[in-house]
């Protein structure tokens, strides 16, 4: 006679002790937009409950996600001035640089801090690097993002995570940092990097709109799985630590195919789109809020993701507490 599997039984206590996909406050990173001014706490029309904070503002939310469990925090900088070489990106006195030094003025090692290198929010035209006529110029623009990471670093950062995709980026920022002297700084690399429609909030967010064309020229098809496969085998040859797969919901397959193939964590970037998708959904009454946030972390990390970049990092951590999640 053939015995057919059953399906676990059992209370909840039960239940919680057997799964498969464990989930950790320490797995989570927030991203958090700060900007130049004073007093500034102006929330993201198309991110409700996500805000803009300026640098005295900034460390009431950091208190925030510290008091929650979530002490991992990547930064994202709003200048008020822009320029063709994108030069508030590596300004020592840039607004990543003050926001820096002062959450570690306030919390010390408390929080641990990553940042965003990229120039997108910081050029006139909205591209991720340095223009020669309508293109990105790739190797130029490799000097100014290792001398971006390097600034972050000497205010502060306890890791850079590049997002620009620009070829040789990560080798450009490690040898960078390695001759600085800061050899113990990570890469958090966004190796697996879609040309996506999920992304439009952010750039509303960050006011990093192009102000011509697209990214698809150095930002993946998204039709294409073993380009992503490529492109993530090259950063870990370059030294990246830790590789990102963006955005996370649509390219959870990649998220699988990536973790198999290599030896270092894979971190999913839940991203802009579909914060906001969860967000006016749960609005029209359409879906249930706490479920598709619970749903939607837990099938990154049981993809094979190690870290969730998320925006719903405080209300997850929530959750946790609650059981819902965990």
């Amino acid at each position: 006679m053939i015995q057919r599997p059953r399906r676990l039984r059992g209370n909840a206590v039960l239940r919680k002790m057997v799964r498969e996909t464990r989930v950790d406050k320490s797995s989570l990173v927030y991203p958090i937009f700060v900007r130049e001014g004073e007093n500034i706490r102006e929330e993201i029309p198309t991110m409700p409950g996500q805000y803009r904070y300026s640098v005295d503002q900034m460390p009431f939310k950091l208190e925030a996600l510290k008091r929650a469990g979530v002490g991992r925090v990547i930064f994202f900088g709003i200048p008020d001035k822009k320029d063709e070489m994108g030069s508030g990106a590596y300004d020592e006195d840039g607004i990543v640089q003050k926001a820096l030094r002062e959450a570690r003025k306030q919390f010390g090692m408390d929080l641990y801090l990553i940042t965003d290198v990229c120039m997108c929010e910081y050029t006139s035209h909205g591209h991720c690097g340095l223009l020669c006529g309508h293109e990105v110029d790739n190797d130029p623009t490799l000097l100014l993002l290792a001398k971006t990471a390097l600034s972050h670093a000497q205010a502060g950062a306890d890791m850079v995570a590049p997002s620009d995709m620009m070829d040789g980026r990560v080798l450009a920022i490690r040898n960078e940092l390695d001759q600085n002297h800061f050899t113990n700084v990570p890469i958090m690399s966004y190796a697996v990097k879609y040309a996506s429609g999920f992304y439009g909030p952010f750039r509303d967010a960050a006011g990093s709109a192009p102000a011509f064309g697209d990214r698809k020229s150095y930002q993946m098809d998204f039709h294409n799985r073993k380009e992503g496969i490529k492109e993530a085998l090259t950063d870990v040859e370059e030294g990246a630590d830790i590789l990102i797969v963006k955005p996370a919901l649509a390219y959870q397959d990649m998220i699988r195919e990536v973790s198999d193939r290599v030896e270092i964590p894979v971190a999913a970037y839940s991203v802009s789109g579909e914060y906001a998708m969860v967000k006016a959904g749960a609005k029209l009454g359409y879906i249930e809020e706490e479920r598709m946030i619970a749903e939607m972390a837990v099938g990154s990390f049981r993809a094979g993701a190690s870290v969730y970049l998320t925006y719903f990092a405080e209300k997850i951590a929530g959750l946790m507490d609650q059981g819902i999640i965990g």
